[in-house]
């Protein structure tokens, strides 16, 4: 049994959810979208969602039922306060910016890395801290993802992309004898 699907789901004021082939959330921040699975039953009862498997003997039906609980929930959250991930940028002459939908890193290449900001996100750079913002989390952390993969930390002097709070394990390096 999925402790994460057995829990329930309040819809909060001023939300709207409907699921018809697929499942659409709409809050005073905006709305969204996602397609409903056919071995996962999601029904609305007195202003809850309620998810559970087709088949409880289906393994692959027990698996989407946790998953799609902490979809909607994510869902739900989301369109009342957006998901914020923070980056900083560690090492001489790094430095980001934003012009327009594109997100330029000069991050020790010989060129600068450019990345489309994709649309439904807000992308701000202060100092050396890269802020994503939007509602929708799985859009947030895969774009915050894509820019730490553009030059990760590395563990000699932790130059590099990281996340605000992470801890890089640093190695000793070389020794004079």
């Amino acid at each position: 049994m999925s402790r994460v699907g057995k829990q329930l789901l309040h819809i909060p004021p001023k939300t709207e959810v409907s699921v018809d082939g697929e499942i659409v959330v709409k809050g005073p921040m905006g709305e969204l979208r996602r397609p409903a699975h056919p071995r996962v039953r999601i029904t609305i009862e007195e202003g809850r969602v309620v998810v559970s498997p087709v088949n409880m003997h289906d393994r692959l039906s027990r698996a989407l039922w946790g998953t799609y609980a902490s979809h909607i929930k994510n869902m739900l959250r989301g369109v009342h306060e957006p998901y914020e991930k923070k980056l900083e940028i560690e090492g001489i002459g790094y430095r980001a910016s934003v012009s327009g939908t594109t997100l330029e890193l000069l991050v020790g290449f010989s060129h600068p890395v450019r990345m489309e900001i994709p649309e439904g996100l807000e992308v701000t750079v202060e100092k050396n801290v890269i802020s994503v913002k939007g509602i929708d989390k799985e859009l947030v952390g895969q774009f915050a993802a894509n820019v730490r993969a553009v030059r990760k930390p590395e563990p000699y002097k932790g130059k590099g992309i990281r996340y605000q709070g992470e801890y890089i394990i640093r190695k000793q390096g070389k020794r004079a004898a």
